[in-house]
């Protein structure tokens, strides 16, 4: 399996509402709920209207599209990580999993993965 890491940097947050996401950007990732309005983002294009952010964060995803009927590929991932100490946060798409680990971990959690038989990619 292939994962493909990414060298922009992530920030995760909380808005008070959508009108300042920049949608039109390459990434952007939304969660909502009765609770909160979520966000992951480039950092550069958090928006002004965060109540709480989080920066320092870098992505990896697992290349291809995967079927639904595929079982395990997120958590042998996470796995790996907790086995060696790197904590994630995971963002799930229609085709695939995106996977944030903090900025000092990102290139240990690629050597790590790899270790395990993972293939690794640069985008």
């Amino acid at each position: 399996m292939t994962i493909i890491g990414y060298e922009e940097n992530f920030s995760v947050c909380k808005v008070k509402d959508i009108s300042r996401i920049d949608f039109d950007d390459r990434f952007c990732f939304l969660g909502k709920t009765d609770e909160e309005v979520s966000l992951v983002c480039r950092t550069e294009k958090v928006p002004e209207n965060v109540t709480e952010k989080e920066d320092g964060w870098k992505m990896f995803r697992i290349g291809g599209s995967l079927d639904f009927s595929l079982i395990g590929i997120l958590s042998g991932i996470a796995a790996v990580l907790a086995d060696n100490g790197i904590g994630l946060y995971a963002v799930s798409t229609f085709n695939t999993d995106y996977i944030l680990t903090k900025a000092v971990n990102f290139e240990r959690a690629l050597s790590c993965l790899e270790n395990a038989g993972y293939r690794i990619e640069r985008s």
